[in-house]
């Protein structure tokens, strides 16, 4: 019998994870952005078709491919239904907790998932435009908190995976 309890997830979060939207790759993407580690069980692989308009740079479709929990999985699916048909400079201002928000809430210990999710979206806007050459007036030249969280995380499971594989050299 085990002793875990179930973490309470919203409807929304349990739909998504059943029935998750925009879920595939895009082979005609313009950005393939990935966040997270397969070693610590979450990752998102986030694919963007962008438009060239007048009036800016629109996100034509978005898709995703997701390694994790349920809750991995539902905050990449929101997010793609948050970004499609908006402006790159309209769907950068999107939070973790606008992503969070729009599932009905995460448990704490699953807010990593939405700053995932968004640290990829922001850090393949960033990439897109620095293919480009651009640096458009408002994406800011400093990583943003979901970007650096991203970052830490990857940097955090290599130290923790060279830590492991140093000892299972020791022991052998």
């Amino acid at each position: 019998m085990s002793s875990r309890i179930p973490l309470p997830y919203s409807p929304k979060v349990l739909e998504l994870f059943r029935n998750p939207r925009n879920l595939g790759p895009l082979e005609d993407a313009d950005v393939v952005e990935m966040a997270g580690s397969p070693a610590c069980g979450d990752m998102i692989k986030l694919y963007l078709k962008i438009a060239h308009m007048e009036d800016g740079d629109y996100i034509e479709k978005a898709s995703f491919e997701s390694y994790g929990c349920a809750a991995n999985i539902a905050t990449a699916s929101i997010m793609t239904e948050l970004i499609i048909g908006k402006r790159l400079e309209d769907a950068w201002r999107i939070s973790w907790k606008d992503v969070s928000n729009e599932l009905g809430g995460l448990p704490p210990i699953k807010y990593h998932c939405s700053i995932l999710a968004v640290g990829a979206l922001k850090m393949g806007i960033r990439s897109y435009y620095r293919r480009l050459g651009i640096q458009p007036g408002w994406l800011p030249k400093d990583l943003t908190i979901e970007e650096k969280q991203v970052i830490e995380e990857e940097k955090l499971m290599e130290r923790y995976y060279r830590s492991m594989a140093s000892l299972d050299a020791n022991q052998g």
